[in-house]
């Protein structure tokens, strides 16, 4: 449209008009006179602005769903790591806690055999299909460990040191077949040779074929000439079982060893010895036996019943 005259006032009077409409819309409310043109407009143009919507509406979705799926991809990838994080952290703080049990357990048996031992992580196992128990440890001959020496842990007596490397040994344990300690009888002072049997319970051949031994005994090291490859007073076992003598020269018993040869992590190779004889020292407390309930039933006459000599 050109710019005239008369379209500047077809412009203003459209405007007056409109203004008016617009005034006479709200004065009359629901009443207006405009209402049906207006639901008119509606019923033409409605169902175009429907079907525009519902063209569009999926597509924004779509777009926003696409943006927001980033979003929570990332919120549960860095919940995920967290969790991981989380249970890693759980895990080695357990790990860590059972390492510092084992090892408080450890020093408090040196410190009362009075043992100067040096400190030793299992690094590796040894075939026992193979009939030969061992372990390989983190510590060798540059951290002055020598062949022949007593290992222990917590518990007990683990073995001896056979093969030394500059950072690593080896150590025979106290179950393979291969290996013989002496031991001596708590309180008794009974002596023998204990040797291994693999899975099953140490063989200890006592050498007082009379020796008076009982379910529950316990048995130490006796200890070597010069304290090696033993150590006296490393606890062995408890005696489980005991073989009637045939006239032996000597006596059989087995022994369930303290130490349990299949969660070995924590031990303690003994690189000083006890400037004396820790005896019994090293033992732990004797377990108190439960006591046995004894229930005592106390009979009280009834008033209705018959008195001696009497008829009822």
């Amino acid at each position: 449209m050109r710019d005239t005259r008369e379209s500047r006032l077809l412009l203003v009077l459209l405007i007056a008009i409109a203004f008016a409409l617009i005034t006479v819309d709200i004065r009359g409310g629901q009443d207006s006179p405009v209402d049906g043109a207006r639901q008119a407009a509606a019923t033409v143009f409605g169902p175009i602005e429907n079907g525009v919507s519902s063209a569009v509406d999926p597509v924004g979705n779509a777009v926003a769903a696409v943006r927001d799926s980033g979003d929570r991809h990332d919120r549960v990838a860095q919940l995920e790591h967290d969790n991981a994080a989380l249970k890693a952290k759980l895990g080695s703080d357990d790990r860590n806690r059972s390492r510092l049990k084992q090892l408080d357990k450890m020093i408090k048996v040196a410190g009362e055999g009075q043992y100067g031992i040096k400190g030793a992580e299992v690094i590796a196992i040894g075939a026992a299909q193979g009939f030969s128990w061992t372990v390989t440890i983190d510590v060798g001959a540059h951290d002055g460990i020598k062949r022949d020496m007593t290992v222990l842990n917590g518990d007990g007596l683990v073995g001896r040191v056979t093969t030394v490397g500059p950072d690593t040994a080896t150590v025979l344990l106290a179950n393979d077949p291969d290996f013989t300690v002496g031991t001596r009888m708590e309180s008794s002072d009974e002596l023998g040779f204990a040797s291994g049997q693999g899975d099953s319970p140490l063989r200890v051949e006592l050498l007082n074929a009379k020796a008076k031994i009982k379910k529950g005994d316990r048995l130490i090291t006796f200890g070597s000439q010069a304290d090696k490859p033993f150590v006296p007073g490393v606890p062995v076992g408890t005696v489980f079982r005991v073989d009637p003598s045939g006239g032996d020269l000597t006596r059989t018993v087995y022994v369930k060893p303290f130490v349990s040869f299949t969660k070995l992590d924590i031990l303690g190779v003994v690189v000083t010895a006890p400037k004396s004889d820790p005896r019994d020292a090293v033992l732990p407390p004797k377990p108190k036996p439960t006591p046995t309930p004894t229930v005592t039933v106390t009979v009280t006459p009834s008033a209705s019943a018959p008195v001696d000599g009497q008829q009822q």
